[in-house]
């Protein structure tokens, strides 16, 4: 069984680190900047009938976003800045010595909406094995779609846990059947109308011992 984690929500702490980045990159405040990025670029991803690389719909949300606030930046040139400030965004206290024990307990890996160049970045690349990384650009489909799910679950050999935090992350995998443990992080809530999962954990060390 393959055991996958969601990226921006489960591992990273994107909120922080991408508030702090559009901060830094336009000298406002970053918050509802990401708020308003974050949620564009949900939107764009989910109402795209075609695939398009992660990239192309944090562009096109950052231009919404910048629109929106009335930011007045060059959204095409900032997007590249942001994208490689993904670098330092963090990660969730409990994760570099979490995944390491999850690890001991089977394949683990990552199922994200976000393209590879994008998420060999991050600081969770070096602590999972390259073949378990599932993400939008492998398997061609952006969460909640249940495409992405189910495909994940073809390349997992049948066999695949899902970690989720984020309320569409949840909705999305139980929408397509798999299996799910809602991984609470801070400033994620569930939606009651996308189904609640069975199991819950606090951390990842709760995971894990959910494993055992």
């Amino acid at each position: 069984m393959l055991v996958t984690l969601d990226l921006f929500s489960a591992l990273i702490d994107s909120r922080t680190g991408g508030s702090a980045a559009l901060a830094r990159i336009t000298g406002t405040p970053g918050e509802p900047l990401y708020d308003a990025w974050d949620a564009a670029n949900k939107a764009s991803q989910r109402d795209e009938p075609a695939w398009v690389p992660f990239a192309e719909h944090c562009r096109r949300a950052l231009a919404a976003a910048y629109a929106e606030l009335g930011v007045a930046r060059d959204a095409d040139a900032d997007v590249v800045d942001l994208l490689d400030s993904v670098a330092d965004w963090p990660l969730w206290p409990d994760v570099a010595a979490g995944l390491p024990v999850l690890a001991a307990h089977g394949a683990v890996g990552v199922l994200s909406n976000v393209d590879d160049a994008v998420f060999a970045r991050t600081r969770v690349a070096p602590l999972v094995d390259d073949a378990n990384v599932l993400t939008s650009e492998r398997l061609h489909a952006y969460k909640p779609a249940p495409e992405l799910y189910l495909r994940a679950r073809e390349r997992a050999g049948g066999r695949l846990l899902h970690v989720a935090t984020s309320a569409r992350d949840v909705r999305g995998a139980l929408a397509a059947g798999i299996d799910v443990v809602r991984l609470r992080r801070p400033g994620h809530r569930l939606d009651p109308q996308g189904g609640t999962p069975q199991v819950e954990a606090a951390d990842l060390s709760e995971v894990a011992a959910l494993l055992r």
